[in-house]
């Protein structure tokens, strides 16, 4: 699943096409939004913005009209010239916004909506996120609330993925940030510190910035994650790697270093 930091670099590279322009065309070639008129609903209307929060990404309209979007496991964002081929099949698009010569393509968007602006405040599912673990400041004190609410028997590692505590990590940034602050995952959090929590997001932190700068994350910058029975970077002995939370996500950890 794309991570806060794949959501933030598609935002960058989205807002010098859209930001400020009223779009030339827009398409939405996925059967399930033939009917909802979306072309003529925004016809004549500027993008003022495009942001993002965790996962969710946001292109504002002139009208307080707003497509919200989240990837799951399948979807990605694009940005081509306009009459380049597109690296993904145009079957797969759901979405295709022409402006300044270029085309911003959705692809095999499992949510895609066009929501009212004040619908993105007050929905559910988009009011229960937590902090952005990229924000320009992130909230620590609510990060630490939302973390100390929920069951002190949690892992730690799963924990971190849940999207209520704190918005942007996925099983990846995860992995790294406990390998990095030198907690294991599996541990209770009433047995984690305020203190070792808040390491995990500021070995992370800066570099996820860095990976939705340039084109990362890059494989050989993650150091335990997807690397099951390789020597641990730090002290040498073999990462493990074992399924956590309800969902199964595989958590990679080193046992001989991660306390």
């Amino acid at each position: 699943m794309p991570e806060g930091d794949t959501i933030l670099r598609a935002a960058r590279r989205i807002r010098p096409v859209l930001e400020g322009a009223v779009p030339d065309e827009i398409l939405t070639p996925q059967a399930r939004h033939a009917r909802d008129r979306w072309p003529e609903r925004l016809r004549g209307r500027a993008v003022t913005h495009v942001d993002t929060h965790g996962k969710h990404l946001f292109v504002r309209f002139e009208g307080d009209l707003v497509l919200h979007s989240h990837l799951r496991m399948t979807g990605a964002w694009a940005v081509h010239a306009q009459g380049l081929r597109w690296r993904r099949a145009p079957h797969r698009a759901w979405l295709v916004v022409r402006a300044r010569g270029h085309e911003v393509v959705e692809f095999d968007g499992p949510v895609l909506e066009l929501m009212t602006a004040g619908r993105t405040r007050f929905d559910q599912r988009l009011a229960a996120l937590g902090p952005d673990v990229l924000a320009d400041a992130f909230d620590e004190a609510a990060f630490l609330k939302r973390l100390r609410a929920d069951d002190p028997t949690r892992p730690l590692g799963d924990a971190l993925l849940d999207q209520r505590i704190v918005a942007g990590l996925g099983n990846i940034w995860k992995t790294e940030g406990c390998w990095g602050a030198q907690l294991d995952p599996w541990r209770k959090l009433r047995d984690v510190t305020d203190a070792e929590t808040l390491a995990v997001i500021a070995d992370v932190r800066p570099r996820m910035l860095a990976a939705a700068a340039l084109a990362g994350p890059r494989a050989e910058a993650r150091r335990v994650h997807d690397r099951a029975g390789r020597p641990c970077p730090r002290c040498g002995t073999r990462i493990e790697a074992r399924g956590q939370g309800d969902d199964n996500r595989t958590t990679f950890w080193c046992p001989g270093c991660q306390r």
